[in-house]
């Protein structure tokens, strides 16, 4: 199931933070890859450099939520960005997304960090913020309606059901990488536990914020 929209009916503001942000991670990856390795070894967060030494790398908790493992990595995120984040944005106002949004990032870099302290692999990408959007719109809008598409063909479904299926998804497979040893845990992929603690973190962050009401009805 690859999503490619849903129902924006009931957004009511223009997602200035959405699209904002949505650029940023662009421009970011341009420049990442101008400047080639070396900037995703200062940029990026490493955790064992953070173990080492979190007074120099705290800064790298939020460089690395702009940057990407190639266009695919990218274009992914930015699309579920585009469709999840514009609903968030407008049920929140833009001040509380923004803030919502990188705290969900962070969230979701100590819960991979936890697994994983040691390692040298640089973690990379706003997919844990992202999820962190995610755990907010099924919070927010559990009735609505998402497309997706199936093989050729484009099936509108429920939003519980494709967020739902994601995040088992992730469950599953951060079970399986926990099982990893050797040299298997330590050789890059897809930082699933950022996934869940991103989730978790945008479901709780929403309970609390989340305009009370009008959003959950039917998109």
């Amino acid at each position: 199931m690859f999503p490619i929209g849903d129902d924006d009916s009931t957004v009511g503001t223009t997602p200035v933070v959405t699209y904002a942000l949505i650029v940023a991670n662009v421009l970011f990856f341009l420049v990442e890859l101008s400047a080639g390795d070396a900037f995703v070894e200062k940029w990026a967060f490493i955790p064992s450099h953070f173990s080492q030494s979190p007074a120099t790398e705290w800064p790298t908790i939020f460089t690395a939520m702009f940057m990407h493992g190639g266009w695919m990595h990218l274009f992914g995120n930015m699309l579920y960005l585009y469709i999840f984040g514009d609903n968030v944005e407008d049920n929140l106002g833009p001040v509380k997304y923004l803030a919502f949004y990188l705290t969900a990032g962070i969230a979701a870099t100590f819960a991979q960090y936890v697994f994983n302290e040691g390692s040298n692999i640089p973690n990379v990408g706003a997919s844990g913020a992202i999820a962190g959007v995610l755990g907010a719109y099924i919070l927010m809008f559990p009735k609505s309606r998402v497309d997706v598409l199936v093989i050729r063909q484009v099936i509108s479904m429920p939003a519980v059901v494709v967020i739902g299926f994601w995040i088992v998804l992730q469950l599953f497979s951060g079970v399986g990488s926990m099982a990893e040893t050797g040299e298997t845990a330590d050789t890059g992929g897809i930082a699933y536990m950022a996934h869940v603690g991103g989730f978790a973190a945008g479901f709780l962050i929403a309970l609390l914020f989340r305009k009370r009401g009008g959003p959950s009805r039917t998109a």
